[in-house]
């Protein structure tokens, strides 16, 4: 025996998804996918990883079982069940739901070291026929089993997942074969799941195989880890670039345009108005163009298909800061109201229609300062090289936590699902996202807080990156409790040993 090839068997009722899965898992396409029973009709043997120590782990898709309770009728007939099964001769043309059976059964006696089975956990477990008597053949059979809760649906809060998965595990108590119950749907899995499931498959296994099940956990562990950091690099780079964008106003045209709205009190079509609508639109392009640009190299990054689609904008909120150039001494007369005008300003485009457009930062600064305000504002200001348009703190705060709302639905978009195709995220997930951010606001507004237009974006974006790393590892904690910190543990482990 071979201790540093791990093989696993794929197993399930037919049509439960184990080819979508695999695909999830290997991070490329392989079999069929389609909406008929016994779709996968041969065992196959794929490669997830391996190790420079020789360590290899197989995955076998395998088709699945199809007339269970008939199967079982048949085996509990027997005196040795598995082996009567296998010494019949099927015919795959005209007994196929056997055939197909004999084929998967087979696999699992003679390849798994552990069997990863799926159920379909949008039924609930008492009205899953087909359980009770596939489990019974795996019983039979003796190999280990970890049973995979599939078709779970997209992510829900941890108490509403928890009952769920209470309950199948009541189900499964009673079989000696069963060693774990996990969730790993195919189409909304974590990559931190993933390390748990190998955890388990390393509890199942003899201690022979313990060291190369270890050091395969490890090598996915990194594999995983590296698409991790690569994605927070995407993040914090985008925010650094967004954090030095600036436009400038030429000042001549910014104080009769000022003129025009303290006559007409936001009438947004004359000459200096149109600039602003201008330099919004340029640094709302910039930064859109940018997160396009963004997702596409996170969806790369996860090995999925598919592309960033232009209803990118949704749930963005814009907010711009006017900073006028002031004179010392007459700073205090103005409170910090330019600084700080549109502060909280924000414009949801998907619901209130709007875009970057003329109007937006005329109605903005006259609600905030008023008429006298903002004339007060270009006195200051005459004379001196123009008004400048950037995204101010808040709007780069916001922009982290979009960031990472679309980071966690693409580390969760299994390939199997097809192309990437952005969807409404889960309700819960924003306001967790929310509160991880603003816990780590200070440190975040400290990190791009240099307003040097000559400020090299990597710079900002290597002090950024270790705040939203650290940002996105809370969450992922919240989510996924326990999991991240027993992954290090074990690998502090295995290098101990």
């Amino acid at each position: 025996m071979n201790d540093g090839l791990i093989s696993l068997s794929l197993i399930s009722h037919t049509n439960a998804g184990k080819t979508t899965l695999a695909r999830t898992l290997l991070g490329r396409d392989i079999g069929e996918i389609r909406d008929a029973p016994h779709v996968t009709i041969d065992n196959t043997a794929h490669s997830l990883i391996s190790t420079p120590a020789g360590d290899e782990l197989l995955l076998w898709d395998t088709p699945g079982f199809g007339d269970s309770a008939r199967l079982a009728k048949r085996l509990r007939q027997q005196g040795n069940p598995i082996g009567w099964f296998l010494g019949q001769v099927w015919d795959r043309f005209r007994d196929r739901s056997f055939w197909f059976s004999q084929q998967a059964v087979a696999n699992v006696r003679d390849q798994a070291d552990a069997v990863l089975y799926l159920v379909n956990a949008s039924e609930e477990p008492a009205d899953a026929g087909y359980l009770e008597p596939e489990l019974a053949v795996l019983e039979w059979i003796g190999k280990p089993v970890i049973v995979l809760l599939n078709q779970t649906g997209r992510s829900r809060p941890g108490d509403e997942e928890a009952a769920e998965l209470d309950r199948w595990r009541q189900l499964m108590g009673g079989y000696q074969v069963v060693r774990a119950v996990l969730p790993l749907d195919a189409f909304a899995r974590c990559w931190v799941q993933e390390i748990t499931l190998l955890r388990e498959v390393r509890k199942a296994l003899p201690a022979t195989r313990e060291a190369a099940c270890s050091r395969l956990i490890d090598a996915w562990q990194q594999r995983r880890e590296a698409q991790f950091d690569a994605s927070m690099g995407v993040l914090a780079e985008t925010v650094a670039r967004a954090s030095l964008d600036i436009e400038t106003l030429p000042e001549t045209r910014i104080k009769g345009a000022l003129r025009d709205l303290g006559r007409a009190m936001g009438v947004g079509h004359k000459d200096g108005d149109e600039d602003k609508a201008s330099a919004l639109r340029a640094l709302g392009g910039r930064v859109d163009a940018d997160l396009r640009a963004a997702l596409d190299r996170l969806i790369g990054i996860h090995q999925l298909a598919g592309q960033a689609s232009e209803d990118l904008l949704r749930r963005m909120a814009r907010t711009v800061t006017l900073e006028a150039p002031v004179n010392e001494k007459k700073a205090a007369l103005m409170g910090g109201a330019l600084s700080g005008a549109l502060t909280g300003i924000g414009v949801d485009i998907a619901h209130a229609g709007l875009t970057l457009g003329a109007g937006m930062l005329t109605g903005a600064v006259l609600g905030a300062l008023g008429g006298a305000g903002i004339a007060r504002g270009v006195n200051i200001a005459r004379g001196r090289r123009g008004t400048t348009l950037r995204w101010d703190d808040t709007f780069l705060v916001e922009l982290v936590v979009s960031s990472l709302l679309r980071y966690l639905a693409v580390a969760h978009y299994g390939r199997g699902r097809g192309e990437w195709r952005e969807t409404e995220y889960p309700p819960f997930w924003p306001p967790l996202v929310s509160a991880a951010v603003a816990e780590a606001s200070d440190a975040l507004i400290a990190s791009w807080s240099v307003h040097d237009p000559g400020q090299a974006p990597i710079v900002i974006a290597t002090r950024a990156r270790a705040v939203i790393d650290e940002i996105a590892r809370t969450i992922l904690e919240r989510l996924y409790p326990g999991t991240l910190d027993s992954a290090a543990e074990s690998s502090a482990n295995d290098a101990g040993g």
